[in-house]
């Protein structure tokens, strides 16, 4: 499929997929004359990075987990990372939890 399409499917502008595929993030799709062709895998990186960067990923934390073998993207890495994002925010939350109860603690106390 063209890059319109990979746009509508992916929630993401042409601009940002162009910018991905620059950055390495994707792989450079392969072409039907002046056209990128894109894949289904493609789709499915393109909106794992769109929505690690709204949990706060970097681009360039991205780049060092997205790689590809002969047979696409490397799932089993993907996946390793994102247990690793969960054991944050799980972190995150807990902290989190610690200073509601301080403030709640505080505002007995007033």
């Amino acid at each position: 499929m063209y890059i319109g399409e990979v746009s509508k499917k992916s929630g993401l502008s042409i601009k940002a997929i162009r910018l991905y595929e620059a950055r390495g993030l994707i792989r450079t799709p392969a072409r039907s004359g002046r056209y990128r062709v894109y894949n289904k895998a493609d789709i499915e990186i393109l909106r794992l990075i769109a929505e690690a960067k709204l949990l706060g990923v970097t681009l360039a934390s991205l780049k060092d987990v997205i790689v590809y073998d002969e047979n696409g993207p490397d799932w089993q890495r993907i996946k390793i990372f994102l247990i690793e994002i969960k054991a944050k925010l799980i972190a995150q939350k807990h902290d989190i939890n610690e200073r509601i109860k301080l403030v709640e603690t505080c505002i007995r106390e007033i």
